[in-house]
């Protein structure tokens, strides 16, 4: 029969089981830092009226999920928060296979205008949002929308022409900061 001596536990061996608890612990705090808050950056480049979609309804959408979004627009990407620019971003019917024409008949004079004037109507009629009501959620869900500060000097723009909110002066290192810690990087 066990008497309660027996059913005690050695004293030293709960010490070092205590002590070993502690370690594993420690190795996790260690692990994880606390922050599930994923990260995503994103690289717009192209400043079409087709392309200025893609990061912008990307962006809004993972901040609505709680998501650190940066999107760093450089060269023709830069005409997307340009607040006039933004206004008559273009459509190119050469070369893009989604076009429902040949290269030869979109390569004729104002097929483009056309093109762009399709979309427009498109857009309107099916109530999609424009490009600055699609800035102005993305800059209210906390997305940091970037303007490469070199492209702004080689396009000679001015600060003040972006949407305020914007965030300017921010070079390629910034971007590539964010990038190396992002769980999801884009180039758009």
């Amino acid at each position: 029969m066990s008497t309660d001596e027996d059913a005690s536990p050695d004293p030293a061996e709960v010490a070092a089981l205590r002590e070993r608890v502690d370690e594993l612990e420690q190795s996790l705090a260690e692990l994880d830092d606390g922050d599930d808050q994923k990260r995503m950056t994103i690289i717009a480049t192209k400043g079409t009226l087709d392309m200025a979609y893609p990061p912008l309804i990307l962006a809004s959408t993972a901040a609505a999920f709680g998501w650190d979004v940066v999107v760093f627009h450089t060269f023709w990407g830069l005409d997307i928060l340009h607040e006039e620019k933004s206004e008559n971003l273009k459509l190119s019917a050469v070369g893009n296979p989604s076009m429902p024409m040949p290269n030869a008949v979109a390569a004729l004079p104002g097929m483009d205008a056309m093109a762009t004037r399709m979309m427009r109507n498109k857009i309107d009629e099916n109530g999609t949002a424009t490009i600055g009501e699609l800035i102005d959620l993305s800059l209210d869900q906390g997305v940091d929308l970037q303007a490469c500060q070199m492209t702004i000097e080689l396009m000679d723009y001015d600060e003040d022409d972006f949407f305020d909110g914007v965030t300017t002066g921010v070079g390629a290192a910034t971007a590539l900061n964010h990038m190396a810690d992002a769980d999801v990087q884009l180039l758009i």
